[in-house]
């Protein structure tokens, strides 16, 4: 019997990196991929460190069980020990390893679409580099059959340690008071969620739990879900509503009307409450994080979190308190911080809970609504959205088009205003005479092509949005006649 390499395996399995772990459809996850990431990691690991066990756990889509028990299989095969933390966020996950000293993997793919899935990798240290991915796609080892998919029943610890950590830094009493909707749907951490509210005292109430995953997007909230959530505010009376992604590392943050914040605004806003120093934040984030001048530096970087991690790297050599964020939320706290006889730890991965519980423990503070906290920013605001189904190579073509003709592109994208500053960071980024910027990049993690605008109101933001995908997709549907 002819025996496959792990390279060979993975180079034919049509999965590939992108901006937040490797992605792919569901139907391209079969055993032997699993088996050949799950070792090609370990393996890697165990080159820079002493690597005895590997914490694993998932999501609740509804491929995640299989994929994560061929994983923990493929680690025992090499005599690993696994760790079954079960159903919990990719945070959660990430901050029981590093307190175990250990690796993690971590099944989830986050909010895409339920047909696909992903595997995000962790070393005791944080997430893997993009020297780590190539590594890993490199291991030319046998990969034999395995005997034994059977998995460790769950062990609760990191969920307990999860909780804990917040109310610790926040207190018993943060939200004493305070009425907060926990939008459930299909998240990693719905549960969870409500525990870490009521254990800062505030009343919470689940609402729109599904047992069929949902894939909700932070950066492309859907109408329904905008709907949804002013519905439930006049019903309910809250002072805030909360909810995530699948896997819990990008939060969404509705204020008393029901309004969902944007990502960038509550990394901010987070960032500001914190009293961080200096910040690594993505091309396409708010340029209000410049303008309002709360930080000594503000470091730009590409999208994805391993670029955001590699700029807090750069930053904490100069500075003592660093932190990055996203667009889509998810908040890097990159080294400890201490106040006032309290400790909270670096989590250098994306988070959803930080930003959240810090802006509703403001508030509270404060005793102000929560839409009230982004009126001193500067008036700068975003809107984003994707076009789905697109192809990286198709989106590639459209914004090379793009780039090599200004006056065709202002005329092809209906703009109103020159582009006078181009930034191909990440994509094309392109700012306008009157101070608006428009953004197109193709996804890191699924066939789509993703819209960003700033302007100095929120419907103007969005009006370029809309205006900007409609003639995309007409461009779009020129290709594919060509």
């Amino acid at each position: 019997m002819m025996v496959s390499r792990i390279n060979d395996v993975l180079s034919h399995s049509g999965i590939e990196f992108g901006t937040s772990g490797a992605r792919g459809l569901v139907e391209q996850f079969t055993d032997d991929v699993c088996a050949a990431f799950s070792i090609a990691f370990l393996k890697c690991m165990q080159a820079q460190y002493s690597v005895k066990r590997v914490a694993i756990g998932m999501d609740r889509r509804p491929s995640s069980p299989a994929i994560a028990a061929v994983c923990s299989a493929a680690a025992r095969s090499i005599g690993v020990e696994v760790v079954n933390y079960g159903i919990l966020p990719t945070p959660a996950l990430a901050l029981q390893a590093m307190a175990d000293g250990a690796p993690a993997i971590m099944v989830t793919g986050s909010h895409i679409p339920f047909d696909r899935n992903g595997i995000k990798f962790y070393r005791p240290d944080g997430e893997i580099t993009k020297a780590d991915e190539q590594a890993i796609l490199g291991v030319s080892l046998p990969l034999t059959p395995l005997s034994d998919t059977s998995f460790p029943p769950v062990n609760e610890e990191a969920i307990q340690h999860y909780i804990q950590r917040y109310v610790q830094w926040f207190g018993e009493q943060a939200l004493a008071g305070k009425r907060v909707g926990v939008y459930q749907h299909s998240a990693a951490g719905r549960d969870l969620n409500v525990e870490v509210l009521e254990a800062l005292g505030a009343t919470a109430i689940p609402l729109g739990r599904s047992e069929v995953f949902v894939p909700i997007d932070t950066e492309a909230v859907s109408e329904d879900d905008r709907a949804r959530s002013r519905a439930w505010a006049l019903e309910y009376g809250f002072d805030a509503i909360l909810t995530t992604d699948g896997d819990g590392d990008r939060p969404l943050v509705a204020d008393e009307q029901g309004e969902w914040l944007r990502g960038d605004t509550l990394g901010l806003l987070c960032a500001r409450e914190l009293g961080i120093q200096a910040l690594a934040v993505p091309v396409s984030c708010n340029t209000a994080i410049e303008k309002c001048d709360a930080f000594a530096k503000v470091l730009r970087t590409r999208i994805g979190s391993p670029y955001v991690l590699a700029g807090i790297e750069e930053l904490v050599s100069d500075y003592q308190i660093v932190a990055g964020f996203e667009a889509n939320g998810g908040f890097i706290l990159g080294t400890d911080i201490q106040k006032e006889g309290r400790a909270l730890t670096a989590l250098p991965t994306r988070d959803a809970l930080l930003p959240a519980l810090a802006l509703m423990v403001m508030a509270a503070r404060q005793a102000k609504p929560l839409s009230t906290l982004r009126d001193d920013l500067p008036s700068r605001y975003t809107a984003s959205d994707r076009l789905k189904g697109i192809p990286a190579e198709d989106s590639q073509a459209i914004l090379a088009n793009f780039r090599t003709d200004l006056p065709a592109t202002e005329k092809a994208l209906g703009l109103e205003h020159a582009i006078e500053g181009l930034d191909a960071t990440d994509g094309l980024r392109m700012t306008l005479s009157n101070g608006d910027i428009v953004h197109l990049r193709a996804s890191g993690n699924a066939p789509e092509l993703r819209c960003y605008a700033e302007s100095a109101s929120e419907a103007m933001a969005a009006e370029l949005v809309r205006n900007t995908i409609h003639k995309v997709s007409e461009k779009v549907s020129e290709l594919i006649e060509r």
